[in-house]
């Protein structure tokens, strides 16, 4: 069995790769074929193969303006690095289902590993929820000296807010 020490790929870089697009948690397919040791091409074929295997809640093609979102996200691209077909996304199931498509020793273990990536990002959703859910009953429970407390521990659990960039001078 494999641990986290001498894991092929790092948690963290598996969850850094895994970005939200319509809503759901996907990873691209170039970044998938980096993990599994495969070229792009070389997954997209074993995808087409398998398309019965690949219903449009496990894997969907970005649309251009997506991938132009992408593309601005992720800074400059150099010439010829980057496919000219639009990317192709796969949910937390495609992935899972990737690992019968391509049946390699590396694919089923990188595929572990981005299960887990998956599972702790719930994990963390979860238990962000929770903590909220927490705060707002203790709220209910004490007077209203603590307010200011609760508020700000509210603010401290909010999402930072991204500040407006000026342009021009």
């Amino acid at each position: 069995m494999m641990t986290e020490e001498k894991a092929l790929v790092p948690i963290e870089v598996i969850q850094r790769q895994i970005t939200i697009i319509r809503g759901e948690k996907v990873m691209l397919d170039r970044d998938l074929a980096e993990l599994y040791g495969v070229e792009t091409k070389q997954l997209k074929r074993a995808v087409r193969r398998n398309m019965d295997r690949f219903p449009p809640d496990f894997m969907f093609e970005l649309t251009k303006a997506e991938y132009d979102a992408l593309r601005y996200q992720f800074g400059t691209l150099k010439r010829g690095e980057h496919s000219k077909y639009l990317p192709i996304v796969f949910t937390e199931q495609g992935v899972a289902m990737l690992s019968s498509v391509l049946n390699s020793k590396q694919a089923i273990e990188v595929n572990i590993l981005i299960m887990r990536a998956f599972m702790q990002l719930r994990q963390m959703i979860s238990s962000h929820k929770d903590l909220l859910r927490k705060v707002e009953e203790m709220e209910k429970k004490y007077d209203e000296q603590f307010q200011v407390v609760f508020e700000a521990i509210k603010q401290l659990m909010a999402p930072p807010e991204k500040p407006k960039r000026k342009i021009g001078f």
